[in-house]
């Protein structure tokens, strides 16, 4: 028995004069013909000749989202072929060419092979073609087509040609235009192409970005054009831009400073980066974060472009193993798991995160609990961590009032041995009672280390306050006392 058969055609771009010979007299030998629309200039050559078809319009209506209406309509597809006797023709006619910018041909083409139908796609001219000769690209100059239902500014290269098409109407638009402005600037110049190649419906508009969905028009023969440009700001809002940039200052042309730094050379830069950036948001300084974050970047780069060098990996690989922690690390986002709030959420990552430890066998080499901790971190939040990996095998109280006697035990002999002890003694008490402290923060859910910082922050707010009193008084710190120093103290107080 012969197999059932479904050929799909492609219309043409637009004017009825672009329709191939070899498709037109597949529709005028063809039993039965399906149309995705009938809204396609080309459909008048079947009009006036007397060609009757079905058009599939109607599922746009009756579904919610273009996916659903696709998919509706290779189903439709695939249950008349079964249908079709051996000696009749089933067309399926689709704008343009079938291989470009058509679901509805892809989704036939991964189920025909398993519903036993004979599939042939015969091209037809799409409307690339139209676009190039109207728009005058040369696709040899570098060339993107992207579509405008799931356009990401991580697709967009500036040193291409950019076509983006199915922009049906001004939603779409809008949503093309948040996209652009991601890599663009809000002036940028783009076209708007509307029934590119048909006689007297062809045009094509030029307009800054921030105008695109202002312009009226759009429809089923719409594009957007965004011309490539070697514009070195478009370039260096890319991450393969900063990639490429730091590998050159390594290079032998490059930075005779760059080239000389190694791991460890770059290890004080690191951290003070890091509290450079915690300044600017302790200060809620967004022009800072936005210069202290590229500056952490920047050595997250350096690093990774020297393990690079040696091939042990390259940022992109820091990127990949990021993308896929994060993904397992959050089930409840990703995967299967629930969680309702913030704390389940944090269980659900933890659970993840042992259980990653487990599949890479690294809790082998680890005999203790206390062991992950980075050793040069500050002391303060390095017994943060040490009191909580502690705590989560049960070492530690349960309600806070032994902890809080426990504070005043430490006091106590840290006043004992200031009266009679050495100083490394005294410093030693001083460590057990700040241990002490550390361990109250946990149970009031407090972390130590921004507490500290907001006190700090607090003591130089304050101290500022008696500096400008003093400076209002005309006098220096030797001609003042602690009284009335405490007196503006109390005032600095009163007034944060």
């Amino acid at each position: 028995m012969t197999a059932p058969k479904l050929t799909v055609v492609g219309l043409g771009s637009g004017d009825p004069d672009q329709m191939t010979l070899g498709v037109w007299r597949r529709l005028q030998a063809a039993n039965r013909i399906f149309v995705r629309t009938a809204q396609h200039p080309a459909m008048s050559m079947l009009q006036d000749n007397g060609i009757a078809y079905t058009s599939f319009d109607a599922l746009y209506e009756q579904h919610e989202s273009f996916p659903d209406v696709y998919k509706a309509i290779a189903e439709a597809l695939i249950a008349e072929a079964k249908n079709t006797s051996e000696d009749e023709s089933l067309i399926y006619a689709i704008p343009g060419h079938p291989m470009v910018a058509e679901r509805t041909v892809q989704l036939l083409r991964e189920q025909c092979p398993e519903a036993g139908i004979d599939l042939q796609i015969i091209g037809g001219e799409s409307f690339l073609d139209q676009a190039f000769v109207s728009l005058g690209i040369d696709p040899i100059e570098g060339f993107a087509l992207l579509d405008a239902a799931d356009l990401q500014p991580s697709l967009l290269q500036p040193q291409l040609h950019t076509l983006i098409g199915q922009v049906y109407d001004a939603f779409t638009a809008s949503d093309v235009k948040l996209a652009l402005m991601e890599r663009y600037p809000d002036d940028y110049e783009v076209v708007v192409g509307h029934a590119l190649g048909v006689a007297n419906e062809q045009q094509i508009i030029r307009v800054p970005l921030y105008e695109l969905d202002r312009t009226p028009g759009y429809g089923n023969l719409s594009l957007i054009w965004v011309p490539r440009s070697d514009d070195a700001s478009l370039r260096n809002r890319s991450f393969e831009r900063l990639h490429e940039i730091v590998s050159i200052l390594r290079s032998p042309e490059g930075c005779p400073w760059d080239q000389e730094q190694t791991h460890q050379s770059l290890r004080k830069n690191f951290i003070e980066e890091l509290y450079e950036a915690l300044e600017a948001i302790d200060n809620d300084d967004p022009d800072g974060m936005q210069e202290e974050f590229g500056d952490v970047i920047l050595q997250v780069m350096l690093h990774s472009q020297m393990e690079e060098e040696t091939g042990a990996f390259s940022v992109y690989d820091v990127i990949q193993s990021l993308n896929e922690k994060l993904i397992f690390r959050h089930p409840h986002v990703f995967g299967d798991l629930d969680a309702s709030d913030s704390q389940e959420a944090l269980v659900n990552w933890e659970q993840m995160k042992a259980e990653e430890k487990r599949l890479k066998g690294t809790d082998v080499n680890r005999p203790s609990v206390l062991d992950g901790i980075p050793p040069d971190l500050p002391a303060l939040m390095k017994a943060y961590k040490l009191q909580k990996k502690a705590a989560k095998v049960g070492f530690d109280w349960d309600t806070l009032d032994p902890v809080l006697s426990k504070i005043e035990e430490e006091l106590a002999e840290l006043r004992e041995a200031i009266a009679s002890k050495s100083e490394e003694e005294q410093a030693s008490e001083l460590g057990d009672l700040l241990f002490a402290v550390v361990n109250a923060s946990r149970f009031i859910h407090a972390d130590p280390e921004e507490a500290l910082s907001r006190t700090n922050k607090k003591f130089r707010s304050r101290f500022a306050y008696i500096e400008e009193q003093l400076r209002i008084s005309g006098k220096q710190f030797d001609q003042t006392d602690l009284t009335e120093m405490d007196r503006w103290w109390d005032e600095a107080k009163r007034h944060s």
